[in-house]
C-alpha cells in the first residue's frame, strides 16, 4: 500500500496487514528496493496496490523498484476509486490472502470488487469536484449556503441534492457494511438517511484518508463505502469465476487481464461463469 492511512484495522485475528511502499520524497530508492527484496523472501509474491491518485512520482518509483529487481513476482494493481474505497479493497485482498487463492488470483481480483464497493461521499461543495461530471446548475446551486451534495464515484457515477424531497443515489442490490469517515462536517446525513436506504446490515467509522479532502475537492465532507464484509462471500464471488493462465507470463488470474504483467487474455478466452454476478440469493448465509 502507498499510504499508511489506507490500511484498515483487521477485521479478524488472520487478516494480515499491509506493507507500506513509500514516496520517493520519504525514502531512498536503495531502501525501497531492499524493502521490497525483503518482502519477496518472506513471502514469494508482492500485490502492490495503489490509488490512481498518487502523484506521478510515486508511481514511477513503483515501476522503477520492479524494474531494477527484475521480477516477475511483483503485481503493481493501479485502483480508480476514492481513498476510503480503496482502503477498503485493500482490506479484502488482505483477507483473500490468507484463502486457496494464487497470487495471480488475489492481483486480478482487484478489478472484480471495485465492481461491489459503492464509494462516494456528501459533499458541502462541488465548486471545485471534477471526477463525476457535474453540470452548471448543480455548480450553481453549490454556492447557496447550507447545499450539501451526495455523490457516489463508483460503481456508477451518481450525483444528487441532499434535500427533504430528495432520494438517495441508488446502492447496492446485496448486503453490506458500510464504512464511514468524516471531514469538516457534522453532518449525520449518512448515517441517518443513506444507511437506512441502502438497508446496510453495520455502519462502521474510520479516520479521514489524508488524501481524501484533494480527491473530492473539499475538507467539508463525510467518506463513505459501502462493501462486502463476510470473508466467506468474497471467496464465494471470486471463485465463481473462470480461472485462466496469462499466455505471457503463466500467472494464473480470473476476469479478463492478467494482474501481474497487465496482458489482456485472447477475445476467445475472456469469459465467466454466469455466477460471477452476486445477487441477493448468493448473498444468503448458508442453511444450518
Amino acid at each position: 500500500m502507498t499510504s499508511a492511512d489506507l490500511v484498515l484495522p483487521p477485521t479478524d485475528q488472520q487478516t494480515p496487514t499491509a506493507a507500506l511502499l513509500q514516496a520517493p520524497d520519504a525514502q531512498a530508492l536503495e531502501m525501497a528496493i531492499g524493502d521490497m527484496h525483503v518482502l519477496l523472501e518472506q513471502h514469494g509474491y508482492v500485490v502492490a496496490v495503489y490509488p490512481s491518485s498518487i502523484s506521478p512520482a510515486h508511481e514511477r518509483r513503483l515501476f522503477s523498484v520492479r524494474s531494477v529487481l527484475e521480477s516477475d513476482r511483483i503485481a503493481l494493481v493501479k485502483v480508480d476509486l476514492p481513498p476510503l474505497g480503496v482502503a477498503v479493497l485493500v482490506r479484502q485482498l488482505r483477507q483473500l490472502s490468507i484463502c486457496d487463492f494464487s497470487p495471480g488470483v488475489v492481483a486480478s481480483a482487484a478489478r472484480l470488487l471495485t465492481h461491489y464497493i459503492h464509494a462516494g461521499a456528501l459533499l458541502h461543495s462541488v465548486t471545485k469536484f471534477d471526477r463525476v461530471p457535474v453540470d452548471l446548475r448543480t455548480h450553481a446551486k453549490s454556492w447557496v449556503p447550507g447545499s450539501q451534495f451526495a455523490v457516489v464515484a463508483g460503481p456508477e457515477p451518481q450525483l444528487v441534492r441532499v434535500g427533504p424531497k430528495a432520494d438517495p443515489p441508488a446502492g447496492p442490490e446485496f448486503a453490506t457494511d458500510l464504512l464511514t469517515a468524516k471531514g469538516q462536517s457534522q453532518s449525520e446525513w449518512v448515517k441517518e438517511t443513506l444507511a437506512p436506504a441502502w438497508q446496510v446490515q453495520a455502519i462502521h467509522e474510520s479516520a479521514l484518508p489524508s488524501e481524501s479532502p484533494a480527491w473530492w475537492g473539499t475538507g467539508k465532507l463525510v467518506e463513505f463505502a459501502a462493501y462486502l464484509p463476510d470473508i466467506s462471500v468474497l471467496y464465494q464471488l471470486v471463485s465463481s469465476v473462470r480461472r485462466e493462465n496469462c499466455h505471457w507470463c503463466g500467472m494464473e488470474l480470473i476476469g479478463d487481464r492478467c494482474g501481474f504483467c497487465s496482458s489482456p487474455l485472447p477475445a476467445a478466452e475472456n469469459r465467466m461463469h454466469s455466477a460471477g454476478v452476486l445477487s441477493q440469493e448468493a448473498l444468503a448465509p448458508p442453511q444450518s
